[in-house]
């Protein structure tokens, strides 16, 4: 133990010098004037940036009630990408390993054991040539490639880590998208927004978006939006845990102040319910209406360039919309995405809601498709050190070490 109670009693002093002057029942005052005054609609330099589809509200539901009432859709269908996590080695090669599977509620069996894998390298040997072929194993189940990440001074794990998560996400979507018969839930927002957000970070990453295999995953995303608009399957991205600031920002500028940390925080304190002691009710979920957002990366795909790729559908089509849902008995807000091209229509957003109300209440968290794709993508810590260890041998070259290895060993392996 590296602190003993005097310390801890020590800093939670500290703590509060800054929590007696922050009075929380303001910030919900101010909460509810942003709700009141400003998203009907919210505008940035002039720019209408996020509207309420159909009537602003904020509803909430029975958790029991809801758990228990008939779904919309009697299938599901969600798919995951899972990776080792971004490895450097000795030779310089930094790569990651992404592997994407389907899940399917009721089950099938022979649909989980299908699979999407790449490897995504960035070397500075750009003499090799790797094969941009989908090779087959496994008996057909398995679709692998190897992608040599575009070359970059710096962010070599960023690029790795979001070409290989997001190029076996939409491979194995697009693969698999003639299987989903009623719904289609990502696991994370709709849009590959790891690689949209490369525009704001850095010159570099932001050159990146000129590369063709950035623009090929980008574009794998706008097909199957495409796809299932086709096919008249709606399709929705679960937002487990949003970092968004756009709303916030826009906020700020217009008002001066926005204190809470990103807008999860706002709209947490939006959909919170208290009792007349001041705590906070876990009988109901509460969610709030859908809205058409081109706020940060939101408006990208459905601007008027797209980024220079190819649409087929109107732009307006590809803009995201979402709703909010917060869940008491964890303290947890989620984002439900869709294209607007399935939530133009008032009923069917109203079903898709209304749907993912249930399977939150009855799961306490993500819809079960989601929750089951997650488990057949993800690859645990021993997993990954094998994998690392292979790849190893592979290469006779071994993994770089950093202190954090020696430091915290298996178990900083299973935190990451």
């Amino acid at each position: 133990m590296t602190l003993d109670p005097v310390h801890v009693d020590g800093i939670a002093r500290l703590a509060g010098q800054i929590t007696s002057a922050v009075d929380e029942s303001e910030h919900r005052d101010l909460a509810e004037t942003v709700w009141a005054d400003f998203l009907d609609p919210l505008t940035e330099d002039g720019t209408v940036i996020l509207e309420p589809l159909g009537e602003q509200e904020r509803c909430r539901v029975d958790i029991q009630d809801a758990a228990l009432r008939e779904r919309p859709y009697p299938t599901q269908h969600g798919v995951d990408s899972g990776t080792i996590n971004p490895t450097t080695f000795k030779n310089g090669v930094v790569l990651d390993v992404a592997h994407a599977a389907m899940a399917s509620v009721p089950s099938d069996l022979e649909l989980h054991r299908g699979r999407s894998v790449v490897l995504t390298a960035h070397t500075y040997d750009r003499t090799q040539d790797l094969s941009r072929d989908w090779l087959v194993d496994d008996g057909g189940y398995t679709r692998k490639r190897v992608l040599h990440a575009p070359c970059v001074d710096r962010y070599e794990h960023d690029v790795v880590h979001a070409l290989a998560l997001y190029l076996a996400e939409s491979e194995h979507a697009l693969d698999q998208a003639d299987v989903v018969e009623d719904l289609l839930l990502l696991d994370g927002p709709i849009y590959p927004t790891g690689i949209l957000q490369w525009a704001d970070h850095d010159p570099a990453l932001a050159n990146l978006l000129e590369e063709d295999d950035p623009r090929e995953v980008i574009q794998n995303y706008i097909d199957l939006v495409e796809r299932f608009v086709e096919r008249d399957v709606p399709m929705v991205g679960f937002v487990k845990s949003t970092t968004t600031k756009a709303v916030c920002r826009a906020v700020e500028r217009v008002t001066s102040s926005a204190p809470w940390a990103n807008d999860a925080a706002l709209f947490t304190q939006l959909l919170e319910r208290r009792d007349d002691e001041g705590e906070v009710r876990t009988d109901e979920l509460t969610c709030t209406n859908w809205f058409r957002s081109r706020a940060g990366t939101d408006g990208v795909l459905a601007g008027p360039d797209a980024l220079g790729l190819d649409r087929e559908l109107d732009p307006e089509q590809y803009a995201v919309t979402f709703f909010l849902v917060y869940d008491p008995r964890d303290e947890l807000l989620f984002r439900i995405e869709a294209p607007y091209a399935f939530t133009k229509d008032e009923r069917r957003r109203e079903k898709l809601r209304q749907q993912l109300l249930s399977e939150v209440a009855a799961e306490r968290g993500p819809p079960q498709a989601v929750a089951k794709a997650d488990e057949l993508a993800r690859i645990g810590a021993h997993e990954k050190g094998a994998l690392r260890e292979a790849i190893e041998q592979r290469f006779d070259s071994e993994r770089q070490q950093t202190y954090n290895d020696t430091r915290w060993g298996l178990a900083f392996e299973a935190m990451e």
